[in-house]
């Protein structure tokens, strides 16, 4: 029996989402991981490049963050993803954008030897008053 999305119990946005972006059916990665992340456990993964690995632990990412509810505390961090490039940063950055669309999720992504100042701002960019605006 091939999974879907729909069987790993993802919220109707991440869903809609996932239909807008053209993903119908996971990979072996994903259709291995994305269960075990939503139940809280902590996976390894290993898979070729182009295999699904970030939608694979992005999905559970946001599903947590919607499960959980209540609004975040001003200037909190609910969930950071270190990579170990800025390529590979601006791309789960992309990808983080796509699964989350429609949905209001805040995200930015920061990486060295580029202006600080624009990172910063994005960074805060849903926290109000910002630390900025206070002088």
């Amino acid at each position: 029996m091939t999974a879907t999305f729909a069987d790993f119990g993802l919220a109707a946005p991440l869903n809609r989402a996932l239909e807008f972006a053209g993903f119908h059916t996971p990979t072996p990665i994903q259709a291995q991981a994305i269960p075990h992340l939503i139940e809280g456990r902590d996976m390894l993964g290993l898979a070729q490049t182009g295999t699904g690995k970030t939608a694979a632990f992005v999905l559970p990412i946001l599903q947590a963050l919607r499960s959980a509810g209540s609004k975040p505390e001003p200037h909190t961090t609910r969930a950071l993803i270190l990579a170990p490039t800025r390529e590979l940063a601006i791309q789960i950055h992309e990808s983080v954008t796509t699964l989350a669309k429609g949905q209001h999720f805040a995200h930015a992504c920061v990486f060295g030897g580029v202006s600080i100042n624009p990172q910063i701002d994005a960074c805060l960019l849903y926290t109000s008053p910002s630390p900025r605006d206070r002088g």
